[in-house]
């Protein structure tokens, strides 16, 4: 039995009761669609494998957004699998597809989706991205989130820049319970340095940093961030803990460029993919994998609060295959 059918198995048992397993299952419908179709219709067309499938196989892959790049290493390495283990049947090798991909994520061991939580004081997770990937959003629903596991968090308005940003995250301060650092600083570090002197002094266990969305070509925005990473170091040595870079599902592959481009001056620590449920190419988790070796470690599933999740590789290949 291969790796996907264990999966399917354990989850499909239990779909039913796991609330996260039925998320990744509706935020993966596009998708899952138009992947599980095409997938389907190419083993109908063929009786055998040959170049005409392959290249059409090469063809669905990128249209569900996995780059070309990773797709033309990962049919060079399904075509060795053909060869050495006689595979003739389309049919046979959909499964090993579907394995081949859970394989190429999560090899090099770059899984972990789990929190560099601070063992002591507080965690300090900063936010970073280009305008209108919905940062300041995910903010909220992982603070929500956050706090629903017991967490004492601390938002902190650092998008200084951006008209009505402070006043967003107050919005969700109120929605959630949750309380905000703010002021009429036009200075981003000097509300960070606030939050988390706050958070040092009133046991806050996790202090949420949202900041300008800046393009990754602008020089001056990306020294800020540079002067913001500076600020916190010197209240916290060892902070910030964790520097989400947040993009948007439905940018496809420049959501990669825009990771590379950050990587150049902070370091990434996890990827929070939102609108994930508003797109047809979900194949954007494994590009970003594949490209640059940054884990995803938040998916947007929905546009509610509570459906924001924790990646799982696990329930995202079942989301997007259950129909196979």
């Amino acid at each position: 039995m291969g790796i996907f059918n264990k999966i399917k198995n354990i989850l499909g048992k239990k779909e039913d009761s796991d609330k996260e397993i039925i998320k990744y299952e509706e935020g993966l419908a596009k998708t899952r669609r138009e992947f599980v179709s095409e997938l389907n219709g190419l083993s109908k067309k063929y009786k055998n494998i040959n170049a005409d499938y392959f290249e059409e196989l090469e063809n669905i892959l990128i249209m569900a957004d996995i780059g070309v790049n990773t797709v033309m290493k990962f049919v060079d390495k399904l075509k060795k699998r053909v060869k050495e283990e006689k595979i003739n049947s389309p049919d046979n090798l959909k499964e090993i597809i579907v394995d081949e991909l859970f394989i190429m994520y999560a090899e090099n061991g770059v899984v972990s989706n789990k929190i560099n939580y601070n063992k002591n004081g507080p965690t300090i997770i900063l936010f970073i991205g280009v305008n209108g990937v919905g940062k300041t959003t995910s903010i909220g629903k992982i603070a929500n989130k956050m706090k629903n596991d017991g967490k004492k968090v601390l938002l902190v308005a650092g998008d200084t820049f951006r008209a009505g940003a402070i006043e967003q995250l107050e919005e969700w301060g109120i929605k959630t319970g949750i309380d905000v650092v703010a002021n009429n600083s036009k200075d981003p570090s000097a509300v960070i340095y606030d939050g988390i002197v706050k958070a040092q002094k009133e046991n806050y266990e996790v202090v949420l940093v949202d900041t300008a969305g800046r393009l990754q070509n602008k020089v001056n925005l990306m020294n800020e961030l540079a002067k913001i990473n500076n600020v916190i170091k010197k209240l916290i040595n060892d902070a910030p803990h964790e520097t989400m870079l947040v993009i948007d599902a439905t940018t496809g592959q420049n959501g990669i460029s825009q990771a590379k481009e950050f990587s150049k001056v902070t370091d990434i620590t996890g990827i929070v993919l939102t609108k994930l449920d508003g797109t047809a190419k979900g194949g954007i988790v494994l590009a970003i994998k594949e490209e640059t070796d940054i884990p995803v470690k938040f998916v947007g599933l929905g546009e509610k609060m509570d459906e924001i999740e924790t990646f799982d590789i696990e329930k995202y290949i079942y989301g997007l295959f259950k129909d196979l």
